[in-house]
């Protein structure tokens, strides 16, 4: 009988989501019809935000797969006992290792939030979670060796991210532990309970029915994930459309306008951190150095997409505040950066 529930549940997951994917498929790409003997009259705007939606969607779409079936893995495979018997027992002394630990996987912020939701599910004490979910999008090795090769000629910008990014992850961590003391800050959700109890291997045939709960597990997530995905997608791409760049521009020059323009640029832009270094680049004769820091810190730790992420799967107070802390603490450590370093 509850099998019965989980199956219809996830059914009318993925029939909702595949509706609305195709629906917007359909809607953006009227372009096409504009060969057809109707030839409907498209305005060249909403041709842009067909291009920026899709081009968003087919570059988080990998990473949303990567992070699902990593969620998936730890789900099954890893046990509740590992993370309290490997994690350290003091609060602010784990904030190191979980920075470190950000730094091992390839990871962008498209896919960190399911992983992080599951690691907490499974034990992870929130602050660290926390560390991992704004630190693993920006440390990873990928992220370097792409910033690397858009500021080759200026190597400043790599070291002051990871530094940044790196120093930041473990105060964030420690600000929120302060606030929130490891409370229970996740939204629980039946779909969420479905597969807590981790599975005995006795046996081959047992073996397979992991390596199928795993499946099931990545594919429900893939689905839970890409609503937001889609809506956050589609969002971002109506901003980057119509948002007046001439204005922000203007005042790109200004030390304290200019971080505070180029932070907002990285929260509207929703720009895969893998991929974000290059669009960067491009503004480098336009904003200082600086803004351009706070560009590649701020995006990866919190865009619109992942912002309407947590807010599906964390609770309204927690995101709020993880939003203020984020915001707050990397424009202070940019601006410090700017005025004594730079």
């Amino acid at each position: 009988m509850k099998a019965g529930k989980k199956l219809i549940g996830f059914g009318k997951d993925m029939i909702g989501f595949v509706l609305l994917l195709l629906f917007l498929i359909l809607f953006f790409n009227i372009e096409s019809f504009k060969n057809t003997e109707a030839s409907i009259a498209v305005p060249d705007t909403w041709l842009t935000v067909n291009t920026i939606f899709l081009s968003i969607v087919i570059e988080a779409v990998p990473f949303i797969l990567l992070g699902v079936f990593v969620s998936a893995l730890i789900q099954i495979y890893v046990k509740e006992e590992w993370i309290h018997r490997y994690l350290p027992k003091n609060a602010y002394a784990a904030l190191l290792p979980a920075a470190f630990l950000g730094a091992i996987f390839p990871i962008c912020e498209c896919a960190i939030v399911p992983i992080v939701r599951r690691l907490i599910k499974k034990g992870m004490p929130l602050h660290v979670g926390v560390v991992f979910l704004v630190g693993a999008p920006i440390l990873n090795p990928v992220v370097a060796a792409s910033t690397y090769y858009a500021f080759r000629t200026d190597l400043t910008v790599l070291y002051a991210r990871m530094g940044l990014a790196f120093i930041l992850a473990i105060i964030i961590g420690g600000i929120l532990y302060v606030i929130f003391k490891n409370s229970e800050q996740l939204k629980l959700s039946k779909d969420e309970l479905v597969g807590i109890t981790p599975v005995t291997i006795e046996s081959p045939g047992r073996k397979m029915n992991r390596f199928k709960q795993t499946l099931y597990h990545a594919s429900d997530e893939f689905f839970l994930m890409g609503k937001y995905l889609i809506l956050g997608a589609f969002i971002a791409s109506l901003f980057q459309t119509f948002l007046d760049r001439e204005l922000l521009l203007t005042i790109g020059s200004n030390e304290w306008s200019s971080t505070a323009v180029m932070m907002a640029f990285a929260f509207l832009l929703s720009l895969c951190s893998e991929a974000d270094a290059f669009v960067a680049s491009s503004f480098g004769n336009t904003f200082t150095t600086g803004s351009l820091i706070a560009f590649l810190v701020y995006g990866p730790m919190l865009d619109l997409k992942n912002t309407i992420m947590l807010f599906a799967f964390f609770k309204a107070r927690f995101v709020v505040t993880f939003m203020i802390v984020v915001t707050v603490a990397v424009f202070a450590a940019v601006m410090t950066l700017q005025l004594f370093i730079l």
